[in-house]
């Protein structure tokens, strides 16, 4: 059981770990340190893409190790008990943002070219912002339900 518990939190470390970090760290400091946000914006992306794979695999490995550690202690597996769940949507929101949005960011990027040369009223910069934010909400909302699934978790073991 405890490595079933440790491979659990490992997981939730990992995922939120690096959620915190590329929010508060890459990301603000690409910006702040490289010459264009065309550059910046290439290394949040490629970033933000081992982010996602980091947390789908981290999903996959909590929602595979808490269903077994479920039937071990209470001889069923609740694949539907609150954390599953929570963790099963951060997963789809994490596959949305990483295949739809951040998709959609990247054609957009490509079409415009350099986007420090793109006006701010363009229509491609303008829905470029506007999936841009909904980047951020996803993340943000992965991150919120990932500290549920934490408490949740932490509750549930003495």
């Amino acid at each position: 059981m405890s490595v079933l518990r440790f491979l659990m939190l490992l997981s939730l470390v990992v995922w939120l770990g690096g959620v915190v970090f590329f929010a508060f760290v890459v990301a603000p400091a690409a910006f702040a340190v490289l010459p264009t946000h065309h550059l910046a914006g290439n290394l949040v992306n490629r970033s933000l893409s081992a982010l996602h794979w980091m947390g789908i695999v981290s999903g996959l490995v909590f929602a595979g190790a808490s269903t077994v550690s479920r039937r071990l202690a209470t001889g069923s597996a609740h694949p539907l008990a609150l954390p599953h769940i929570l963790i099963y949507l951060m997963i789809l929101l994490t596959l949305v943002s990483q295949f739809v949005i951040s998709g959609r960011l990247a054609a957009l990027r490509s079409e415009m070219g350099v986007i420090d040369t793109v006006s701010p009223g363009d229509a491609r910069r303008v829905q470029f912002n506007r999936l841009h934010h909904w980047s951020v909400r996803t993340e943000a909302t992965v991150l919120l339900l990932g500290l549920a699934v934490l408490y949740l978790t932490v509750r549930r073991f003495p």
